[in-house]
């Protein structure tokens, strides 16, 4: 299984882990093994069913949007990291 690291903003919908196991080839399938065991995450990353345009995604520090996108291969020693863009500051 693949480490899937968890930013602060996240954690709630994993029971406030930092690091999470999921199962997969690829990254789609480490992020369907990751809503079947964290269906509250599901809501908090994708927009009708597809991976929202503010959530970043990286497998070992690389963004997969430079890579093969969802279909970016995971081994079992690589680690995945889920970042939405945060957004907001002072006037």
């Amino acid at each position: 299984m693949s480490s899937v690291r968890i930013p602060p903003v996240l954690r709630d919908a994993v029971g406030g882990s930092r690091s999470v196991a999921a199962s997969g080839a690829t990254v789609a399938e480490v992020l369907r093994d990751l809503f079947q065991q964290f269906p509250a995450l599901r809501d908090r990353v994708t927009e009708d069913g597809e991976l929202s345009r503010f959530v970043n995604v990286y497998v070992n520090d690389r963004d997969v949007r430079y890579r093969e996108g969802l279909e970016t291969p995971v081994a079992e020693a690589d680690t995945v990291i889920l970042l939405p863009a945060m957004a907001g500051g002072s006037s």
